[in-house]
């Protein structure tokens, strides 16, 4: 028989069922444990994050409001401060793939402050007719209003703790290779063909572009996050909230997180829709498309040592084989492009989540929820040990890019205003058959001097970027 003394007795509206002593979660989270035990997936820390913020932020509200007393709405503000700072994170425990809308990680959350906030106050966990994860944790409260915000703050703190940084540290690192690596002149290619000579400087140049204009997407998209629904309550009429604590809450969630939030103009319609969060997934799909040809790109000019391109080289960070000896592979670019299928996988199923609403609610909240943070967190950590493991270590190999831009057939382009484009083909089509240079064969037939040669073959200006000229 179990002894009585390691648990404690709940009671929820299905009936009683006993709690371990030791655990801060209740009635509910045991249920939905019980009930979901599909991944053992757990919910990100910054979600977490988010949803305490908002339990805290209305303690705060509910606490001047004195719809709480000022003694539970202390004793919750202090249980969400301790949760913050590292404590209890083991007591989250519902698999993401759970009760529709996210009500059993939302109770879960609700349950452990009530029962820290009990312990605070001096109680007994368990002791819910003091401290309640329903009426006093959740007052004015719906998993309807609280998922919808959760997931917008914590989409907010995803990117601005992990994402943006970590973009503003490789932009610098690419533009500082632009910087290293202007003079240094390469083959271009297109349809991995030869094409006319660039600088391997501007290359790195245009990747630093290309992730500054993503970033600036990513940032106009995320202004949507801002707007929070939270107030509406269970159908997005604000039942049971005081007339006043609508944007009293969405003031102090604010100040908590240092961002100029704003309550949403029409309560049900942030409720229902989850456009924000398919805006938002939709740049970072966006981004991951981008950073699959970048880290391609790189695998590709660091291709060899012997029989690729091997015109930059990626610093090594670990053996590339178990029975090859002495081999390198290019392993943070090929994590970089996995991370990124699985972000556009991820934009797929929230694609999917964000239609299935039904009249009030989204009931797809908790795929959501998991999907976008996931997406940010990932995407983040990925560029930063890119960053830092790979791109900031590239060197250039000078001679091998110089090689391939005087070796390439597509110099002949540079010719088309001189000698027509049929002769330009006829003389790359000899050069290519006889191994004879193009220079050699213009000469031979005569279409061109040597002195005129010297200037239109001259790689270092074919291989300039003309400034922008702009209208006065």
């Amino acid at each position: 028989m179990t002894d009585n003394i390691n648990f404690r007795i709940e009671r929820d509206s299905m009936g009683d069922r006993q709690i371990p002593s030791n655990v801060y979660y209740g009635i509910q989270t045991l249920r939905a444990t019980e009930n979901f035990p599909i991944s053992g997936l757990k919910p990100l820390n910054t979600y977490v994050d988010a949803c305490l913020l908002i339990k805290k932020a209305t303690a705060i509200v509910n606490g001047e409001l004195d719809c709480i007393s000022p003694e539970i709405s202390q004793a919750i503000i202090k249980a969400t401060d301790e949760i913050l700072a590292g404590a209890l994170r083991d007591q989250f425990v519902v698999d993401v793939y759970q009760a529709g809308a996210g009500t059993s990680h939302h109770m879960n959350v609700n349950e452990v402050l009530a029962n820290r906030a009990l312990e605070i106050l001096g109680d007994e966990k368990g002791n819910y007719k003091r401290v309640n994860p329903n009426d006093h944790v959740n007052y004015g409260q719906s998993t309807n209003d609280v998922i919808p915000t959760a997931i917008r703050l914590g989409g907010l703190l995803a990117l601005s703790h992990t994402l943006h940084p970590a973009l503003d540290k490789a932009i610098a690192a690419l533009e500082n290779k632009a910087v290293e690596f202007q003079n240094i002149v390469k083959s271009g290619r297109t349809h991995m063909q030869d094409a006319v000579p660039v600088r391997l400087g501007d290359t790195f140049g245009a990747w630093a572009q290309i992730l500054t204009d993503h970033q600036n997407r990513i940032y106009t998209a995320s202004g949507d996050l801002m707007v929070l629904g939270l107030g509406g309550s269970a159908s997005g009429t604000g039942l049971n909230t005081h007339p006043l604590y609508r944007a009293r809450v969405v003031e102090v969630l604010s100040e908590l997180l240092n961002m100029p939030l704003e309550p949403a103009s029409h309560l049900m319609a942030a409720m229902q829709s989850m456009a924000p969060f398919v805006n938002v997934s939709g740049a970072l799909r966006n981004l991951a498309q981008d950073l699959v040809k970048i880290s391609h790109d790189l695998r590709l000019m660091d291709s060899g040592p012997k029989t690729g391109l091997k015109e930059i080289q990626l610093p090594p960070v670990q053996p590339g084989s178990s029975i090859m000896p002495g081999k390198y592979n290019p392993v943070m670019a090929e994590m970089t492009s996995m991370v990124c299928f699985q972000v556009m996988g991820y934009d797929n199923a929230i694609a999917f989540a964000a239609q299935a609403g039904q009249l009030e609610l989204n009931v797809m909240m908790p795929l959501i929820a998991y999907n976008l943070i996931h997406s940010i967190e990932i995407l983040g950590n990925t560029i930063s040990v890119l960053t830092e493991r790979c791109i900031a270590g590239i060197t250039a190999n000078e001679e091998r890019c110089l090689a391939y831009a005087e070796g390439s057939l597509a110099l002949v382009t540079a010719l088309n205003t001189h000698i027509g484009y049929l002769n330009a083909a006829d003389v790359a089509k000899e050069s290519l058959a006889s191994g004879k240079s193009l220079r050699q064969i213009v000469l031979e037939k005569g279409l061109m001097t040597e002195t005129q040669l010297a200037e239109v073959l001259d790689l270092e200006q074919m291989s300039g970027i003309l400034p922008l000229k702009r209208e006065s």
